[in-house]
């Protein structure tokens, strides 16, 4: 007859169980939490590049002397909240500290398109390389943004269903009850409504009558011959 000792019954046991409780679920949960961590880790990646890019856009604005300087002021104040709000990972469940991010970045969203959209009227700006190429990379990592944010969101829906679905539920509601349900990115004000540029250029229109005044010109009529 063959005799087991303690150690040996625990090891059996071990072998055992644990392809069991891999079967039931036990691991899903912390596996799809480190996905959607890590998505957003990358999140985060993508908007400290984005505000990394914002200090030379603005030096390089700032040295065409235009003679627009809210709009530059909007964009160096809504950098500045970026920066000052910060989300880590074991916050990512908590409603008001997500939504506090993710204005905040909207915000710079915001402010950054209209410094591109109101610089539109300064062809030195549309003939300097550097601006360009800033312009370049800050629309791409505004792509990249986007694609982070969706990879995200994907990624804490499959593991928020996760906890409120048969079996991981069980380990949501016992053993893993720590395990809380992620915020998701949402479209936010700015992207509902279109930019509000504001030309301060300081020169009058082009069809402006004597005196400074501006000459009415009703839509869809023909503008007066010159």
């Amino acid at each position: 007859m063959v005799r087991l000792n303690a150690r040996s019954i625990a090891l059996t046991t071990a072998l055992l169980v644990t392809p069991a409780v891999a079967g039931c679920g036990y691991n899903t949960i912390p596996t799809k939490q480190e996905r959607a961590e890590a998505a957003w880790a990358d999140v985060q990646s993508q908007y400290q590049r984005r505000a990394d890019l914002v200090p030379n856009l603005v030096a390089t604005v700032q040295g065409a002397a235009i003679q627009e300087r809210t709009t530059l002021t909007d964009v160096i104040n809504a950098r500045a909240r970026a920066t000052s709000v910060n989300v880590s990972a074991d916050s990512l469940s908590d409603p008001q500290a997500f939504q506090q991010y993710q204005q905040a970045q909207g915000q710079l969203s915001g402010a950054l398109s209209r410094l591109l959209v109101t610089v539109e009227a300064y062809p030195q700006l549309q003939a300097n390389q550097n601006f360009l190429t800033l312009q370049s990379q800050l629309e791409g990592t505004e792509n990249r943004i986007q694609i982070a944010r969706r990879d995200y969101n994907e990624a804490v829906r499959d593991y928020n269903t996760t906890l409120r679905t048969f079996p991981s539920v069980i380990w949501a509601k016992t053993i893993q009850s720590g395990s809380k349900p992620m915020q998701l990115f949402t479209a936010t004000a700015e992207a509902q409504s279109a930019p509000q540029v504001n030309f301060n250029l300081g020169n009058p229109p082009a069809n402006a009558a004597p005196g400074g005044n501006a000459a009415p010109v009703t839509p869809g009529a023909t503008p007066p011959a010159q």
